[in-house]
C-alpha cells in the first residue's frame, strides 16, 4: 500500500478525474492501480487559488519497482501502519475495585469506554444530566426565557462544554499512537456521518454530537458499567496520600480504584474542593478575548474568491495568529488574544486565574443588564474608541440578546490593545475582515483550563497522591474535543497497564 499526499484537483473536478490524476502522479497504467481510497480531503484556498488536496492510500501492481522510480517525490512513501492497539489489562495485575471517573465530557466518556471494554465496570458521574435533557435545558434558557440551571448548561453535563460547540472534531495535538483515527471511527459507528473520517477540519453538529454521546454510554451500560446523572463530587477522602473515595453532594460515598477526575475547565468549586485537600494545582497560560462575527458570504468570498457559495466548498472557515508588537498575540479561537501568562493575573497564588476569569465575567454581566445578555460592540466603534449604540448590517448570533456599549468596560486595557493591533494586520492577508459592522461580543473567558495538576509523564498519576488520575481539559492536558476524548485514553491505557 502506498500513501500520496498534495495531489491537488480544482474544485469541480469530476469524480473520474480523481483516479485520472492518481494514475498520472504515480507514472502507471490504469490496470495496474488495483484501487485507492482516500484518507483525507483537505481545502487549499492560499491566495485564492482554490483547490482540493487529497491525500490517497493505493494499492498497485508491482509496488517496490513503482517506488524506486518515484524516489525523488517525498509525497510518495509507504501507507504507514496507523493501528490503534488497545491495551489489554496487565495478566498479574490484580485489580481490587471498579474505576470510578467524574465527569462526562468526552475525555470520561471514551476513558470509560474503554475500561468497560476491559472487563472493568466503571462507575461515571455526572453532576448535570443527560445529553438530550441538557439540550432542552440550554435551548430552553437560550431560546424560551427558562431560568438558568447551575448544574445544567453549557458547561455541566453529558457531553461536556464542547457538546454545544458545533461538534469540532480537529486539534493539533501529536497523535503518534493513532488514537484520533480511532476515535473518529468510533464517532461514525455511533452515528456521526462518514465524511469526517476524510475531511481535514471535522465537525458533526450538536444534534448529532448528542446522538454519538448517548450511543457511547449506552454500549458503556451495556457493558457492565455505571452512568449516575445529578451526582456531583463534594468532597474526596484521602487517606495516607492516595485518593480512596469520592464524597457526593447527597452524602454518599463512593470508593474508587483508580478515581478520575475529567471535570472540564468550568468546574471551579471541584477545583477548589481538591485545592483543600492539597492536591497540587499550577497556574497555567490561557486566553481570553470575544467572539468576532462577519456575514458568512463575506467570509467566503475573502477565502475562497470567485468559487465562494460553491456546493463542494460548504461555508469557508479560517484559521489565524496575529503577533504583535507587545509581545502579545491574537489567533482565531473566538478572536482570543493569546499570550495571557500568571504574571498578568497574580502569582500569589495557583487559582488566581479562577478569580481573574470571574472579575471579566462579572463585568461582561454587569454591562450586559445582568439578565444573561452579553455585551457587544461594532469593530469599527472598537477600533474609534467610541461605545456602539445599534447593530449594523451583521445580526448578532448570541443568545438570549446582547446590549450594545464599549467593550473597554468589561476587558483588561492589553486585551483591548491586542485586538486593535491585530485585526488590521489580518485584514491585510483577509481584505475586508476590518468590517466596521463586524460584530465584537464579550467575554470569551473559557476558551481553556486556567489551572493544572501535575501528573507523573510515565504513569499518569497526581503528583503526590496515588489512585488520582487527573485527565482532559480541566486539568490541562486538552483544549477540545478530540485532544480531550484522546486524553481520555491516554488515562485509561494506564489505568489497564496497571502502572
Amino acid at each position: 500500500m502506498l500513501q500520496i499526499s498534495q495531489l491537488t484537483l480544482p474544485v469541480d473536478h469530476a469524480d473520474a478525474d480523481l483516479r485520472l490524476a492518481l494514475v498520472k502522479r504515480l507514472g502507471i497504467t490504469d490496470k495496474d492501480l488495483r484501487g485507492f481510497t482516500v484518507k483525507q480531503r483537505a481545502i487549499d484556498a492560499r491566495r485564492q487559488h482554490v483547490s482540493f488536496s487529497y491525500t490517497l492510500l493505493a494499492e498497485v501492481e508491482n509496488e517496490p519497482r513503482v517506488l524506486k522510480s518515484l524516489a525523488k517525490d517525498t509525497q510518495i512513501i509507504p501507507a504507514p501502519d496507523e493501528t490503534y492497539r488497545e491495551c489489554p489489562p496487565r495478566p498479574d495485575h490484580v485489580v481490587s475495585g471498579r474505576p470510578v471517573i467524574v465527569g462526562t465530557g468526552p475525555c470520561g466518556l471514551f476513558a470509560g469506554l474503554l475500561l468497560a471494554r476491559a472487563g472493568r465496570k466503571p462507575i461515571l458521574l455526572e453532576r448535570g444530566k443527560a445529553a438530550g435533557d441538557r439540550a432542552r435545558d440550554v435551548t430552553g434558557f437560550w431560546r424560551r426565557g427558562w431560568d438558568f440551571n447551575p448544574e445544567s448548561n453549557v458547561q455541566y453535563g453529558e457531553g461536556g462544554a464542547g457538546t454545544f460547540s458545533d461538534g469540532k472534531l480537529y486539534t493539533q495535538i501529536r497523535d503518534r499512537e493513532h488514537r484520533i483515527p480511532w476515535l473518529l471511527r468510533e464517532m461514525v459507528a455511533a452515528g456521526a456521518p462518514e465524511d469526517i473520517l476524510i475531511k481535514a477540519r471535522p465537525h458533526i453538529g450538536t444534534d448529532r454530537l448528542i446522538k454519538v454521546v448517548r450511543h457511547v454510554r449506552e454500549e458503556i451500560i451495556s457493558l457492565g458499567g455505571e452512568v449516575r446523572f445529578g451526582a456531583r463530587v463534594s468532597d474526596v477522602v484521602i487517606e495516607e496520600g492516595a485518593m480512596r473515595a469520592v464524597v457526593l453532594a447527597d452524602g454518599s460515598v463512593i470508593e474508587g480504584a483508580p478515581i478520575i477526575f475529567a471535570i472540564g475547565h468550568s468546574s471551579r468549586d471541584t477545583f477548589e474542593m481538591l485545592h483543600r485537600h492539597s492536591v497540587p494545582f499550577e497556574a497555567k497560560p490561557f486566553s481570553v478575548g470575544v467572539r468576532i462575527e462577519h456575514p458568512q458570504r463575506l467570509v467566503d468570498q475573502m477565502l475562497y474568491g470567485k468559487w465562494a457559495g460553491h456546493a463542494r466548498l460548504g461555508s469557508a472557515p479560517y484559521k489565524f495568529v496575529s503577533h504583535t508588537p507587545t509581545g502579545r498575540a491574537a489567533y482565531s479561537f473566538c478572536m482570543c488574544p493569546g499570550g495571557l501568562r500568571p504574571q498578568d493575573y497574580g502569582e500569589h497564588h495557583p487559582l488566581a486565574g479562577i478569580e481573574f476569569q470571574r472579575q471579566i465575567e462579572r463585568a461582561a454581566y454587569r454591562f450586559g443588564g445582568e439578565n444573561y445578555h452579553a455585551p457587544a460592540q461594532l469593530l469599527g466603534d472598537l477600533l474609534s474608541n467610541r461605545a456602539s449604540t445599534g447593530q449594523g448590517s451583521v445580526k448578532p448570533s448570541y443568545e438570549p440578546g446582547v446590549v450594545w456599549t464599549d467593550l473597554r468596560e468589561c476587558l483588561p486595557e492589553y486585551v483591548i490593545a491586542t485586538l486593535k493591533l491585530a485585526i488590521p494586520e489580518i485584514a491585510k492577508k483577509l481584505p475586508g475582515y476590518a468590517l466596521d459592522d463586524a460584530v465584537l461580543t464579550g467575554a470569551e473567558t473559557r476558551s481553556s483550563s486556567p489551572v493544572r495538576i501535575p501528573r507523573d509523564p510515565q504513569t499518569l498519576v497526581c503528583t503526590h497522591i496515588g489512585n488520582f488520575y487527573p485527565a482532559g481539559e480541566g486539568a490541562g492536558y486538552a483544549g477540545g474535543i478530540i485532544s480531550a476524548a484522546a486524553d481520555g485514553m491516554r488515562v485509561a491505557e494506564a489505568v489497564l497497564r496497571g502502572s
